[in-house]
């Protein structure tokens, strides 16, 4: 007999665990690091992550309301800093 696949809810693992690591703010390619840099290259907030890096992987883009304020909070604590990159 085969073993059904499962298909993961957005923010879960195949099991029903929460996905931690968009959550940790050291980690590249997470929420927040995600947002503060679409902050800092003064890009509109389109929240997502990449859960084997920045652009490695898939890009996350169905996310659940935590996720989105995880993203937010990046975006904004970069435009309260106001760190932009200097294009000139």
């Amino acid at each position: 007999m085969k073993t059904p696949q499962v298909q993961a809810l957005a923010g879960m693992t195949p099991l029903g665990f929460k996905d931690t690591r968009s959550f940790d703010r050291e980690r590249h390619g997470g929420l927040y690091d995600r947002g503060s840099a679409d902050s800092y290259y003064r890009r509109s907030p389109d929240p997502h992550w990449y859960p084997d890096g920045t652009g490695h992987g898939e890009r996350i883009v169905n996310l659940t309301p935590e996720q989105v304020a995880e993203y937010m909070a990046g975006y904004e604590y970069n435009e309260r800093n106001g760190d932009f990159k200097d294009w000139g």
